[in-house]
């Protein structure tokens, strides 16, 4: 604000967060049918809303078949004990940056 006593004017100054990039993408997976296959990424900020893991193009969730992790920067998938139909891509997604493996 400024007041010259007479007359007073205000502003205000917003902040927009910057957008999440991907600093460290996924790496391919090979393993043995049964066992886990682990996925990483990180991130350029923690506070990355929108991301999004995919398998082909279904997207996933946290269940009794995958574990998705979250920890600082580091987003983590672990397909458990994968069969020849887990076979295929899988890709990351944050804003308009993406990876794949």
């Amino acid at each position: 604000t400024c007041d010259t006593g007479d007359q007073q004017t205000t502003a205000a100054v917003q902040l927009k967060e910057a957008a999440a990039t991907i600093v460290e993408g996924l790496r391919d997976v090979a393993t043995h049918e049964g066992e886990d296959a682990v996925f990483e990424c990180r991130l350029s900020q923690e506070t990355a809303q929108d991301a999004q893991w995919f398998l082909g193009d279904v997207p996933l969730q946290s269940n009794e078949m995958n574990e998705i992790r979250v920890q600082g920067t580091r987003h983590s998938l672990t397909l458990r004990k994968v069969t020849l139909e887990d076979c295929g891509s899988i890709s990351f997604k944050v804003g308009q940056h993406s990876s794949a493996a």
